[in-house]
């Protein structure tokens, strides 16, 4: 059960080197072809999104299918033209996005200029499979999709990884804890019904190729799955989970069904899933070494996982053999995967002192993932901190014997002692019960997860912050989030409790807060595991099966005093859950350079929406409504709308092609929705104008349960924009939340199911 309760006015409360055994390529990660832009402005810490492959990208397209270049120019933001082959892509056509006709690039595509040219290959699957093998080949990627649906948002994500604009990967080292989960069916059509609730909980999904069945004619089953049959299982996967992908072909002697006698079938499949643009790639380290290293070399923006897996139960984790295998799985791995099984529960400790061995004299190498097979080796997998693999009541097998769900896992943890109990709290406004519909979410989540935790909504007077220190100040407080988001210099000013902590200087801020300064969530920390990116010591993941129906009055007198261990980190999520709406159909590359409008009442209201602006590298934010205040006009480059001469010479900009990056190309509103009138006029004036090839993206903040005067996002849609609502901002921003406050995973498809709320 979630407690809403109405607070009353309280009294303020008083880098070595790379190890020689580890190659010295290991530290370098470059891409022929591809540029890393340097630190967005002062945003080092924020993994924004980055300039990423700048070569020209060439769409190879099947007969029919030249409405798909159109898609893809419009998802990275660019005009687009079709050429008769890789001869004729000049310098001329670097800002574009090209393409060739299948049957005219094969002439020439293995000439082409691979320094300045990165070729795709689009195939629609419902045109047949397989693509042409050839151009697959020669390709640097391969995307597949199929006209049923619109593939504009799985091909989003798979232009904004294979060309390096976003990485999954340094947000999820950056977690205290991170899990996946193994899909296990024959056949991925089986998990998709239950996707969103299997998922909960972990940050990347694993298809086990090994394991799919592929169907044949006779009635039986391929030995092997066909490269067909592993592509269309990958492209439906992917359509239906924003989690990232780990592409695994387990062999027989490690528990899996792939034949071990020609490694080079590995390498086939494992780099074809490179260029589907598969995050992360299973690679087992008995393949030959010439495999490894090709794979490491050629993996673009994937990810390689050395996957180590011992079943004789006489592998021992203090051996030199041990230690032997971890550093020849690092010479060509981004994560080391080891895994055993263990016949004494001592040896869990073993595998301990050896995860801290290998932590302090290899500082540089990379992350280690490792636990103990079996039931005896279960206590390993509530100690392994980096992608431990979980199971979930729903899935037909269990990976690996002695998996355990993530709540389980959970539930371990607080029996343990290594997940306490907390008190986490919604914090709102009377005026902002926007957010109290979300309460119910909370639990849910909890409850999925096996969280103790303890949820409660709270209201607080609109000027008044006695009663936030009053929770925050206790000693299981967990966390909160506040709504609306509160500036951090009235927090402080305004109370002595937040003023004193750690030692008189206050709570700890984020690169966000410190930019825009406000505050939408608290997260508590202990003092020895401060980091770049605060979140949760213990790991937690929402709160649970235990509610407690005891009123907050009786926990504050009973529990008060925050310990003197742990810190508070004030945390801004909202402008990461703008910043993934407005990337969920377009390139971060669509925003990059261009101008956005951004209307609101005042500077606070505005302020999410100006750093995730300024994390795509918007060049100018014009303002309407509201004077940005001195710290926000110093990092962002503003130009406010003072008249209507101003905003006509901005609309101008549309009709000529020179002034590309002058022309609003997003507009966020964060007004009222009583002012929807206004918005709606001013969406119809920077509306599509011109030749334009490209759709402008409107983003409305109100919130839509209020009655208003028309609607701003149809109107937007009528005059050629993409549109998004608060309600898409809402459920990206939970998620954000969830990760600051419990440490884990939900997906968004969860949020919007447990919400109530349809998939759009």
């Amino acid at each position: 059960m979630v407690s809403i309760q109405q607070a009353e006015p309280a009294p303020a409360l008083i880098s070595a080197p790379v190890p020689s055994t580890i190659p010295a390529h290991r530290a370098i990660d470059l891409v022929k072809g591809r540029t890393t832009s340097p630190a967005v402005g002062n945003l080092p810490l924020l993994r924004g999104p980055r300039n990423g492959d700048t070569r020209t990208a060439v769409i190879v397209f099947g007969q029919g299918q030249e409405k798909i270049v159109a898609v893809f120019a419009e998802v990275l933001g660019k005009s687009y033209r079709v050429r008769n082959g890789f001869k004729d892509v000049s310098s001329d056509d670097r800002d574009l996005v090209v393409g060739i006709a299948a049957t005219q690039a094969k002439s020439d595509i293995a000439a082409r200029d691979r320094t300045s040219i990165v070729a795709i290959n689009v195939h629609c699957t419902s045109m047949g499979m397989p693509p042409d093998a050839y151009l697959s080949a020669q390709c640097d990627y391969e995307f597949l999709y199929t006209e049923a649906l619109c593939p504009r948002r799985d091909l989003s994500r798979f232009v904004s990884h294979t060309l390096g604009q976003l990485n999954h990967h340094e947000t999820l080292m950056a977690k205290p804890r991170t899990y996946f989960i193994s899909t296990t069916f024959p056949d991925v059509h089986a998990a998709l019904p239950n996707i969103d609730i299997l998922t909960v909980g972990a940050d990347a999904v694993e298809i086990r190729v090994d394991l799919l069945k592929e169907p044949l004619a006779d009635g039986t089953y391929a030995p092997v799955p066909s490269l067909s049959y592993v592509g269309e299982q990958v492209m439906l996967l992917r359509q239906r989970t924003e989690l990232p992908i780990i592409f695994t072909t387990r062999c027989m002697a490690e528990n899996g069904r792939f034949p071990m006698d020609n490694p080079d079938l590995y390498y086939e499949y494992l780099y074809r899933a490179i260029q589907w643009g598969v995050e992360y790639i299973d690679v087992e380290i008995w393949l030959p070494e010439r495999i490894r290293r090709r794979l490491y070399e050629q993996r673009g923006s994937s990810r390689i996982m050395s996957a180590f897996h011992d079943f004789s139960g006489t592998f021992k984790w203090p051996s030199a053999r041990a230690e032997a295998t971890f550093r020849e799985s690092a010479r060509f791995a981004d994560i080391v995967k080891m895994i055993a099984i263990i016949n004494d529960h001592n040896e869990n400790f073993e595998l301990e002192y050896f995860r801290s061995k290998i932590k302090a004299e290899y500082p540089d190498a990379p992350p280690l993932s490792a636990v103990n097979m079996g039931e005896t080796g279960q206590f390993s997998r509530t100690l392994n901190r980096v992608f431990t693999p979980i199971t979930h009541p729903l899935l037909p097998i269990i990976a690996a014997p002695g998996q355990l769900s993530a709540s389980e896992i959970n539930q371990a943890l607080s029996l343990l002692g290594q997940l306490p109990r907390k008190n986490i709290y919604g914090i709102n406004t009377p005026s902002s019960r926007i957010s109290t519909p979300q309460a119910p979410f909370y639990g849910k989540c909890f409850n999925e997860l096996g969280l103790p935790h303890h949820f409660s909504v709270m209201e607080r007077p609109l000027k008044g912050f006695a009663s936030v220190e009053a929770w925050c100040n206790q000693k299981n407080f967990g966390g909160a989030y506040l709504y609306p988001a509160v500036s951090f210099q009235h927090l402080i000013s305004n109370s002595a409790f937040f003023a004193s902590i750690n030692n008189g200087t206050g709570p700890i801020l984020s690169d966000s807060v410190k930019l825009i300064g406000m505050v939408d969530t608290i997260v508590v920390q202990s003092k020895g595991s401060l980091s770049a990116s605060p979140a949760p010591s213990s790991a937690p993941s929402s709160p649970g099966r235990h509610q407690n129906s005891e009123s907050i009055g009786s926990v504050a007198l009973s529990q008060s005093g925050l310990p003197p261990t742990t810190v508070l980190v004030f945390e801004n999520a909202a402008w990461k859950g703008i910043l993934s709406t407005l990337t969920r159909d377009f390139a971060p590359s669509a925003y990059s350079g261009r101008a956005a409008v951004v209307l609101a009442s005042n500077s606070d209201d505005a302020a999410s929406s100006l750093l995730a602006l300024k994390a795509l590298m918007v060049s100018k934010i014009y303002t309407v409504g509201f004077k940005a205040s001195p710290v926000v006009a110093r990092d962002f480059n503003l130009e406010p709308f003072d008249s209507l001469e101003s905003m006509q010479k901005a609309r101008t900009n549309d009709a000529n092609p020179a002034n590309h990056g002058a022309s609003p190309f997003v507009v966020v509103s964060a007004l009222a929705p009583e002012k929807s009138n206004l918005v709606g006029m001013l969406v119809r004036v920077f509306g599509s104008r011109g030749p334009s090839t490209s759709r402008k993206v409107f983003l409305d903040l109100a919130d839509g349960s209020f009655p208003r005067k028309g609607d701003p996002k149809l109107i937007a849609e009528q005059c050629g924009f993409a549109a998004y609502g608060a309600e898409d901002v809402m459920a990206f921003t939970t998620v954000e939340t969830l990760r600051l406050l419990v440490g884990q995973n939900v997906p968004y498809s969860f949020v919007r199911l447990a919400s109530g709320r349809p998939m759009c």
